[in-house]
């Protein structure tokens, strides 16, 4: 899901000359459709016209499975199945669909793909109206009897059966997950005799491969032109999530996000944003997990998330209270 956009930061750190990632990553393919976001692909090197097609052929593939704004995507043919039915999706979801289940499972169901329901009724729907449906209350969340992953989802690895309509939303992993798939057609097509060095910016969520660390603003989800903090990273993925950047209004007034939890199926009030750094070692899908990390801590405690996986993390609540795990790769601005 969309959080702040942390954008590779051009503030030095102390101990280095001052480096723009322009200078260090001169190659910048960009793909401005991409999720809805876009995506930018900075590298040390050009990359072939095969390999960038490549690239953009497989982001409308990835979109034709898994978005629902996308009334013929496979996600938003599920959305309108009467009777619900069976589907087959690329094999390459497979990894998407075993997160979820390890994130759903995490989090006592508070992250669920089945939330996709919830956020159509709050107004975050395929034309994105923002008007909220007048019964979204009575229906919201698998207390409400919406459908839930674990049981009205029938999983045999990459086909889904369900038995109604069934509207899914991957986007608290989604963008993470493209970026480590696009970072697996890097290292196997790029074609040259050493090692790419690159960061993959999908709408803010990055994952970065460079041989020196690149430093990091954590925009203030108050101020967008603001910093709160920085961190610096070479290896691994730095992912965040706020409601700063897409929230409206009912028509009572209350102030609405995208970031729910999939149990009462409602916008999460006492996180401002969160930030989690995945590294390499930690997981093979280090992005995907990152996003949905950074989605999950709005629902669930650091401590209960980190029984289940390995990650660094910093939180900033909505009364401004900060907090960051012991290794977290940088830190809040202190006056």
């Amino acid at each position: 899901m969309t959080g702040p956009t942390q954008r590779p930061h051009d503030r030095p750190p102390h101990d280095r000359p001052h480096v723009r990632l322009t200078d260090r990553l001169p190659h910048v393919a960009a793909f401005p459709e991409a999720l809805g976001t876009g995506l930018l692909l900075h590298t040390d090197v050009a990359l072939d016209d095969g390999l960038g097609n490549c690239i953009d052929m497989f982001i409308s593939t990835y979109e034709a499975a898994l978005s629902r704004f996308k009334d013929d995507s496979t996600v938003g043919r599920m959305r309108t199945a009467t009777h619900g039915g069976t589907f087959d999706f690329p094999d390459w979801t497979s990894g998407l669909f075993c997160l979820y289940d390890r994130l759903f499972a995490a989090t006592d169901g508070a992250i669920d793909p089945c939330v996709g329901e919830d956020l159509i009724r709050l107004g975050y729907d395929e034309s994105y109206s923002f008007t909220t449906a007048p019964d979204a209350a009575e229906h919201a969340g698998a207390i409400h009897g919406r459908a839930v992953w674990s049981a009205d989802v029938e999983r045999h690895g990459t086909t889904l059966i369900t038995h109604s309509p069934v509207a899914l939303d991957f986007g608290a992993c989604g963008k993470g997950y493209l970026a480590d798939l696009l970072a697996g057609m890097l290292g196997d097509g790029a074609g040259h005799p050493q090692p790419i060095q690159y960061v993959i910016d999908a709408g803010g969520d990055l994952l970065v491969h460079t041989d020196e660390p690149i430093t990091i603003a954590l925009e203030d989800p108050a101020d967008p032109a603001n910093a709160v903090g920085v961190v610096e990273i070479s290896q691994g993925a730095f992912c965040a999530s706020s409601p700063s950047r897409r929230h409206w209004s009912d028509a009572a007034g209350h102030q609405l996000h995208h970031l729910l939890n999939a149990i009462d199926g409602l916008p999460v009030d006492d996180v401002a944003a969160t930030w989690v750094a995945v590294m390499p070692h930690a997981a093979s899908l280090s992005t995907a997990l990152a996003d949905g990390l950074a989605t999950a801590l709005f629902t669930t405690s650091a401590a209960q998330l980190r029984a289940h996986f390995d990650f660094e993390c910093a939180i900033l609540n909505a009364n401004r209270a900060a907090a960051q795990s012991p290794n977290f790769p940088g830190g809040f601005f202190t006056h």
